[in-house]
C-alpha cells in the first residue's frame, strides 16, 4: 500500500510561480505518478505525468509552463508551476500506480493524495 501526501501549495498572484511536492510512504521508482487538478464545479483533469523510463506528458493547458520531475531517492514528486494564471485556482493531487500500468490521463490511478491547495489572484 503506497501513501501519497502533496505540500507546497498556497496563494499566489497571476504569474508567480509554486513548486508542488508529493511524498510517498513506499519506494515508487518504477511506478507512474502524475498530477491532476480539481476546480470547484469542475472535473478532475491531468496536468502531468512521468513514467517508470522517465517519460514525461503534459496537458495542453500548462505546457511550457509547468514541469513534472521526480526524485527516486527521496521518494518524491514536484510538479514546478511557473507563469501562474488565475485559471489554475484548484486542488492539486498526485496519484501513482504500480508498473506497468500508467492510466494518464485518465483517473484510473490507483493510489491518490489528500490534495493540495493552489489560489491564483489576479
Amino acid at each position: 500500500q503506497v501513501q501519497l501526501v502533496e505540500s507546497g501549495g498556497g496563494s499566489v498572484q497571476a504569474g508567480g510561480s509554486l513548486r508542488l511536492s508529493c511524498v510517498a510512504s513506499g519506494y515508487t521508482g518504477r511506478y507512474c505518478m502524475g498530477w491532476f487538478r480539481q476546480a470547484p464545479g469542475k472535473s478532475r483533469e491531468g496536468i502531468a505525468a512521468i513514467g517508470s523510463d522517465g517519460r514525461t506528458r503534459y496537458g495542453d493547458s500548462v505546457k511550457g509552463r509547468f514541469a513534472i520531475s521526480k526524485d527516486n531517492a527521496k521518494n518524491t514528486l514536484y510538479l514546478q508551476m511557473n507563469s501562474l494564471k488565475p485559471a489554475a485556482t484548484a486542488m492539486y493531487y498526485c496519484a501513482a500506480d504500480r508498473p506497468p500500468r500508467c492510466p494518464y490521463p485518465s483517473l484510473g490511478f490507483g493510489y491518490w493524495g489528500q490534495g493540495t491547495q493552489v489560489t491564483v489572484s489576479s
